[in-house]
């Protein structure tokens, strides 16, 4: 698929009722026979569903329906079921979207027949047979990015290193806030072999976010052109899910509407 670049400032607010307050609703609604009428939100590791609250009010006011996922991050297992039992609510079809860790997980859950399409936001997507620690090879997590591992083995990002790693276009008091209710995965869940890579089936977009401490820039580049993603490019950190909330529900609408004319 072709490859399309967003020129975008990073936006400064990241707190979902900040990212809320300053989007700005401009795209059309969608009309009321689309196919693809329901979106499901899929977070990563330390983080939770109330970082899509900037998405969700975007593509509300166009007229889907948008679900979010709150998954446990005690295993990929756990957050798979999580991500298949909303989505086994949906009325009809869905485009299923992951950020970061999210998108281990929805590479495995998207095979469920609702999903048409997947969208990536800075987030991984193993093959089958792969596991999440194998897309590190190779390449080097930036300095900035430091995840400290409990005794019972659970992540957090280290406090002192959470806003230039995480959410490095974020006010101070937001990236606090965040650091403060970051929510730990079990790090056993990156030496987990997926089972499916739902990417081979369905079409994919990606969101890379070029301000990302997370990850390697190549490694989100080459992640996104493996699975033949159509890629977005915005200036953003790694909670671009939150600070760029138009942009990501623009490439979602994208998804759902090609995701329509296809089921026509």
């Amino acid at each position: 698929m072709t490859s399309r670049t967003t020129n975008l400032l990073a936006a400064t607010a990241a707190v979902a009722g900040i990212a809320a307050a300053t989007t700005t609703h401009s795209a059309e609604r969608i009309p009321d026979n689309q196919t693809v009428q329901n979106v499901v939100l899929v977070h990563g590791a330390f983080a939770d569903g109330s970082g899509w609250r900037g998405v969700y009010d975007e593509l509300t006011a166009r007229g889907y329906r948008v679900s979010i996922v709150q998954n446990p991050l005690t295993s990929l297992a756990d957050d798979v079921a999580a991500t298949k039992r909303i989505l086994d609510r949906q009325d009809g079809p869905a485009v299923l979207v992951g950020h970061s860790w999210g998108g281990t997980v929805i590479t495995e859950a998207g095979t469920h027949s609702n999903v048409t399409g997947l969208v990536y936001v800075s987030a991984l997507s193993p093959d089958a047979g792969e596991t999440t620690a194998q897309q590190y090879e190779g390449y080097q997590t930036p300095p900035e990015f430091v995840i400290e591992t409990t005794a019972d083995g659970f992540g957090f990002v280290s406090p002192d290193r959470f806003k230039i790693g995480f959410a490095n276009d974020t006010m101070d008091a937001d990236a606090a806030f965040m650091r403060d209710s970051q929510v730990p995965i079990n790090m056993s869940a990156f030496a987990t072999k997926l089972e499916h890579a739902a990417w081979r089936s369905k079409p994919s977009w990606a969101v890379i976010a070029t301000d990302d401490k997370a990850f390697d820039q190549r490694m989100l580049q080459a992640m996104a052109k493996r699975i033949g993603a159509t890629i977005t490019e915005v200036a953003a950190s790694h909670a671009v899910f939150m600070t760029q909330p138009k942009v990501v529900a623009d490439v979602i609408d994208e998804a759902a509407r090609k995701g329509s004319v296809e089921a026509r």
